[in-house]
Order: C-alpha cells, then structure tokens, then sequence
C-alpha cells in the first residue's frame, strides 16, 4: 500500500455529513400580525426581538423607525431611539447591516415591582435597514445572523414592510451568512442519557407580517445550494478524491430521485477523454466523469451545466508556488456549483432539462505526470498541445464539454469554473467573469445577478486574439506562446473550440468562489458562489 493510499484508508473523525441535507441550515417561518398582538412573543423560548431603522434625514435627526419600531415602543412602553442611541452611539445610524442590542433590566428574584416589559423578550436588537433596497435587506439578513448566532428563536419585525423580493434577499442573506465551515475535530460523545452529539442547536427565525411562503421557499432552496457548494469545496483534499466527490454526487442524486452515472478510468479511456485522464494521470486518485439529469414532463429545453472538478491543484510539474497552493481544495467549486444547480432546478421544479456535468480529477505531480510539450487528443478527436500543467482547467472542461455535445444534445451550454487567476486580477473577488455568445444570454444572467447579488461583468470573445491558441504540431495550444494579457479572454476562446457552434455562457468564477475573510452574506473560504446565480438563471430561463 502506498503511503498516499494508507493515508486515505484512515477514517477522518466527525466528518461532516455532505451527502444529505445541509448542517443545521436555520429554519424560517411566517408568523401573521404586528409585534402588538403577536401572542408567543411571551414564550420563553424567544431570545430576542428584532425591529428595523433607517438612517436620519438630516445629520442632526435621529434614526428613523421602520418595520416593528412603533410597534414595540407602545407594547414595551419604552423609546427604543433614546436606547438605541445609548447602545449603538454616534457610530449606530441605521445603515444597512448596522445593529445595536438592547439588554433590558430585569427585576430582581423576589421583587413585587413589574417592569413594563415583564414576560416580552428582554433582548431587542435594532436593525439598520438603510433606505430598504433589497441589497441592503440581504446585508440586513447577513448583520442579524451573526448578531444572534446561537439564539434558539428569533422574532423579527424587519420585514414587514418590505417587498415580496425584499423578504427573499432578507432570508437569503440570514441563511448564507448563518453558515459555519465544518470542522474536522476529534469526535465528541454525547453526555449520559443523550443521543448523538450535535454541532450546535437548531436556530429558528419568525418573521411577522404577511405571508411570504414562495419567497421563503426560493430562499431556502437557493441558500441550501450554495451551503452545499461550501461544504464541498470546504472539505479537505485527502478527503475529497475524485471518487469522494463521485459518491457525493451519487447520494444526492438518488435522494433527489435524479439520474447519475460515473464513469471510471477504464470507461474514460475507452471512450477517449484524453485530456481528462492525462490530467488526472499522476495522481493516486484516479478521474471520474459524472453526469446528473433532472428531467421534468414536457421539457423546454435541455441545459448542460459542465463544472470544473480539480480537487486538488498542485499546478503539476508546472508547480505552484506554496502560497497558491493553500486555497486548492476549492478548485473543484465550478464541479459543485453545477451539481447544486442541477439539485436545485429539481427542487425548484424548473421547467427545463438540465444535466450537471462534472469532470473529476487531482492535478498532481510524478512519473505520469503530463508535461509541457505534449499533445493530447481530446475527446472530440481536437489535439492539444501542451504548454504549462498549471491551465489544466480548460483541459478537463474541454473533454466535458466535447461530451455534453456528442451525447447529450444540449439546447445551452453553459461551464463554470474557477479557472484563470487573470479574471481575479481584473476584477478582483466581487465579480465573475462572463462571456457569452448572444446578448440574450449576458442579459439572461446579468439579471439573474441582479436577483441573487452574485455579480457579474460581461467580458467579450476578442476574435483577433484567437491567433495566440495556434500551434505548429497540434490543432490548438492551450495557452498562448507569449503571456500578453487578456488570459481570462483567451481561455475563454479556447473552450468556445469544444462548444460545436451551440449557444453557450462561460462563468470564470476565480475571484468569487473564495475569500479570505466573512463579509455581509459572504463567508471566509469556500464562498458557494454560482450557486443561486445559475439557479435564478435556469428559473427565468425563456
């Protein structure tokens, strides 16, 4: 046995549970009427109550009351500005995602005297909601997830007031925002007279008001998508093989009632994936090609979402630095945003076909390895040349999507990937990089990002550098010879030669996906991005 191999045999403690539903994912629910009249605001199970406010008019105004304000001033028969000027201070203006706590008194164990507030919730937490837009209620959402971390309830009046779309950014955000990174620890036993240890208790938002339930439910189903997309690409790479990766994707397939089939190393090689498997070649954890369908009655039309799998990058004998090797486990996030995707459409019931296709591998270094120079015949018979192991991305996603053309009569295509670190450079981490064949199709997402706050920035095919991807022994040189910029572009050109003519969008997702630390619905690490922006696409897809 190898040392890699022993490695791998050795079980991981308390590994988290990917393969079904997402850990702990807070629960939300609608509770009809005001803060006036709500009748279990006086349950004990409630931590706190949450109210919004918005910025002054003026400089020398105070806040402004919104959502609950009012409301719970006369039931608590206290001013909630004075309080909140005490607790936030100059600094607390109710901008969007600005929260100031108030811990009201309680009287002393034995005391006849009765506070105004006896029995209502003795925590109330003030909400900047800015001017309202629905941005700022998911910024909103975000700031109240982590202001009430570990709160078993939650009554929130914020939202009262807001639009049926600003309900849904207000719950997307808390939800996002309420996700925690697994942790691999040692494992803990539970206490006498206990069942199984858990990570932490369920969390559950009551929002009051009226009755939001489809906002709530495309919430939910897009949040558990991209929590999903985390946990995957958070997981460890001596965890997370190529085959881990395929017996994930085959769990929740068969739990969503959807098909899947894997294909192994001697069905790739058979078959022709060449450029996958020479990829893949010098690792100890073989490739694997997945396919997901979710196929509705009568459908419209069928999308292929094809996802870059690499689940590790050593950069190969091209090696990375160190430092760039660090965040490679999230490599394969394309591959993950694809099978949330083709998860959620089912549970969104999306009128369209859509098969995720996931093309799996680890991207090390050895005798096998693959080195500068070669060539490579890809799936769809094009040869490659071979120029730096480091761009192996574009390489698994062109046998993919060579594939997807020849076997699965796609309508779209669309590839998502974490693929050039020239996207990042150009637009750091906040924007995708987007390419697309028809203005139909930018618009398509370009609202769809809109929607969901996943942004993008349409980037264009520039004809004239297509040139930098001739080669002199093969069809196509996978890299340009001469490194003169817009690498994002000609990566893009490159994959556009795998797509036969078809209408096709190109995510490059490398800045997006991962970020160094948690900021408003974004959290540090593995970031789910892709997730809800492809959802939201294949819902309002034509």
């Amino acid at each position: 046995m190898t040392a890699r191999a022993a490695q791998a045999a050795q079980p991981v403690p308390d590994l988290p549970p990917v393969g079904g539903a997402p850990r702990h994912l807070p629960e939300v629910v609608e509770a009809p009427g005001t803060v006036l009249d709500c009748p279990f605001l006086t349950d004990d199970a409630v931590a706190a109550l949450v109210v919004a406010v918005a910025p002054p008019l003026e400089e020398e105004d105070g806040l402004q009351p919104r959502a609950g304000t009012v409301d719970a001033t006369a039931r608590y028969g206290i001013d909630l500005a004075e309080l909140a000027d005490r607790s936030g201070g100059t600094s607390f203006r109710g901008a969007a995602g600005q929260v100031a706590t108030v811990d009201l008194p309680r009287t002393h164990t034995g005391s006849t005297h009765r506070l105004p507030w006896a029995g209502l919730p003795s925590t109330i937490v003030l909400l900047g909601i800015g001017s309202g837009t629905d941005l700022e209620l998911r910024r909103a959402g975000a700031a109240l997830a982590g202001a009430t971390r570990g709160l078993e309830r939650v009554v929130s009046a914020a939202t009262a007031d807001a639009t049926a779309t600003g309900v849904r950014a207000f719950v997307e955000g808390y939800l996002l925002a309420a996700y925690r990174i697994p942790r691999f620890g040692r494992p803990t036993a539970a206490r006498p007279g206990e069942g199984p240890a858990q990570d932490a208790p369920a969390e559950q938002l009551v929002l009051l008001g009226e009755s939001r339930e489809t906002q709530l439910e495309a919430a939910r189903v897009s949040a558990t998508a991209t929590w999903l997309v985390r946990d995957l690409a958070n997981t460890p790479s001596n965890v997370k093989d190529p085959a881990w990766v395929a017996e994930q994707a085959t769990a929740l397939a068969g739990a969503a009632g959807l098909a899947v089939e894997v294909l192994g190393p001697k069905e790739l090689a058979a078959q022709g994936f060449g450029a996958l498997l020479a990829v893949g070649a010098a690792s100890a954890s073989p490739p694997r090609l997945v396919t997901v369908t979710y196929e509705p009655e009568a459908a419209e039309r069928h999308v292929v979402v094809v996802g870059k799998g690499i689940t590790y990058d050593t950069g190969g004998l091209s090696i990375k630095p160190r430092e760039a090797m660090v965040p490679m486990k999230t490599d394969m996030a394309g591959a993950a945003v694809a099978l949330a995707a083709v998860l959620g459409a089912a549970e969104s019931g999306v009128r369209h076909k859509v098969t995720a296709v996931l093309p799996l591998a680890e991207n090390h270094f050895g005798a096998d390895s693959y080195r500068p120079g070669d060539v490579l015949r890809t799936y769809s018979g094009t040869t490659v040349e071979i120029a730096n192991t480091d761009a192996e991305g574009r390489l698994v996603l062109a046998d993919a999507l060579g594939y997807a053309v020849a076997t699965l009569a796609p309508d779209l295509l669309v590839d998502v990937a974490t693929l050039t670190g020239a996207a990042s450079v150009g637009l750091g981490r906040g924007h995708a990089a987007l390419f697309a064949t028809s203005p139909e199709l930018v618009s398509g997402i370009e609202a769809a990002a809109a929607v969901t706050g996943e942004r993008v920035w349409h980037m264009p095919l520039v004809e004239d550098y297509a040139s930098a991807l001739r080669s002199e022994v093969a069809d196509l040189r996978h890299v340009p010879i001469e490194a003169r910029g817009g690498g994002s572009i000609t990566a893009a050109l490159f994959l556009r030669e795998f797509t036969d003519g078809l209408p096709w969008v190109h995510l490059d997702i490398a800045g997006p996906a991962r970020a160094t630390a948690s900021r408003h619905e974004v959290t540090e690490g593995a970031t789910g991005y892709g997730a809800r922006l492809l959802l939201q696409f294949l819902r309002d897809l034509d």
